[in-house]
């Protein structure tokens, strides 16, 4: 259950009545986001209120009306899809501070500079947003924004969007704990073991994150990783 201390209050205003439930900031923007929560460790109090600041419970007969179930979690997530989340502007704008780093740090991770062909800085990604006046929304995920806000720095930023299909061999006493954090960086196209005990993996990911990857591989093989990045993939 969320400490009653920092919880904000969801509104739903209908048929003429008010309908409010007390939350967890960062956890409602989260479902609201799309992401699974737990509905438990969203709302402060398993109460429905006309008026939360006064402690008016909704009566059972209001809520059977208005959302046809008496059950406080079915209620809250009806709140939190059609109604508003009263945020402190001290909330918002941190939520949006947040926001605009996932952004950022999500194009970087994805895209490269094609006169180089190496990724951009974040701070450099995060500068070319400000001088477009990017406005990130606090309740919709990072991904599904980044195609917006692409098309507001492409005349600011060269942006292209690209993968790298690497192949790897990794020595024995180093294989699983690799393998492992291989597969949290893309698309496995194809691994293997090896009879003595190498592993060896096809893999893709976002032409951004090409640098991270092979210093992540050398940090955790000693550098005695052997890598190729390839044209194509059969």
């Amino acid at each position: 259950m969320v400490d009653i201390d920092r919880a904000v209050i969801a509104r739903l205003q209908k048929f003429g009545s008010t309908f409010e439930i007390l939350v967890d900031p960062d956890v409602a923007r989260e479902y609201k986001e799309g992401k699974k929560v737990d509905i438990d460790k969203l709302m402060a109090a398993q109460d429905v209120f006309k008026d939360a600041h006064s402690g008016d419970r909704c009566g059972e007969e209001s809520l059977l009306k208005v959302f046809e179930t008496t059950n406080p979690f079915e209620v809250a997530k009806q709140i939190l899809d059609k109604g508003q989340i009263q945020l402190t502007t001290e909330q918002k704008r941190h939520m949006a501070e947040e926001k605009y780093k996932q952004v950022a740090a999500l194009i970087a991770r994805n895209a490269i500079n094609p006169q180089t062909g190496t990724p951009h800085p974040v701070v450099r990604i995060e500068r070319a947003m400000e001088e477009a006046k990017v406005h990130c929304d606090i309740f919709k995920d990072a991904e599904q924004q980044m195609a917006d806000v692409v098309k507001l720095l492409r005349p600011l930023l060269p942006l292209k969007f690209e993968t790298r299909i690497i192949a790897l061999k990794v020595p024995p006493s180093f294989a699983s704990n690799a393998q492992r954090e291989v597969r949290t960086f893309g698309e496995m196209k194809q691994d293997q073991w090896l009879k003595d005990g190498s592993w060896v993996a096809v893999v893709e990911i976002p032409a951004g994150m090409q640098d991270e990857f092979f210093g992540k591989l050398a940090g955790l093989t000693h550098g005695e990783a052997e890598t190729r990045v390839l044209e194509h993939f059969p």
